[in-house]
């Protein structure tokens, strides 16, 4: 059973009790962690298999930093918990990809195909997910930025550019570091 202990616009704070069966033994588990909505990343690969980072200003490292295109996909919790309430969260995470990539980058894609979902832990629910995308066109002046958002273009990048980018701290998303090498070593083992 779940209780809300505390919320604001975009995080709550809940208290979970529920019984999990571990190994054929069953305990009674209390735990608190921190909900907040799901967000995207998009792995847009081009015919060089080469893949697409923005260039987009962090506040909360206060410089530019190369990121894969993306972006929350709710606004505020009620929207999230309606969703997820109405069944349509899978829905509203495919039409925020291609939203948010056409904000952010000025890129039209068609297919996006869902290639990893990163979960922060067990005290923070906080899903990323993944996806790839071959099928896209790249619209001139088509970015749309929200306020606040700095986005100064893209670059695309070899598989070796991108392990570089990683090591020298030029990619700062750790779990976007872990699901890009992740990519990147399956594609060079086939």
């Amino acid at each position: 059973m779940e209780k809300t202990l505390y919320k604001n616009g975009i995080f709550e704070f809940i208290e979970e009790e529920k019984i999990y069966t571990i190994n054929n033994s069953s305990r009674n588990i209390k735990r608190f962690f921190v909900r907040r909505p799901p967000g995207i990343r998009a792995i847009i690969v081009n015919d060089k298999n080469e893949i697409l980072l923005s260039k987009e200003y962090r506040y909360e490292l206060e410089t530019f930093d190369y990121r894969l295109p993306g972006g929350k996909v709710f606004d505020n919790l009620e929207d999230y918990q309606k969703s997820v309430k109405d069944n349509t969260l899978l829905d509203s995470i495919y039409n925020t990809v291609t939203k948010e990539v056409k904000e952010e980058v000025g890129i039209k894609i068609k297919n996006p195909i869902l290639y990893h979902v990163s979960h922060a832990g067990s005290s923070i629910v906080w899903d990323l997910y993944y996806f790839l995308i071959n099928d896209y066109k790249i619209i001139k002046n088509g970015q749309e930025l929200e306020e606040n958002e700095i986005v100064e273009g893209f670059v695309w990048k070899n598989y070796n550019e991108i392990i570089k980018m990683c090591i020298e701290k030029q990619i700062h998303e750790e779990r976007t570091i872990g699901v890009l090498l992740s990519y990147i070593l399956e594609k060079q083992n086939n």
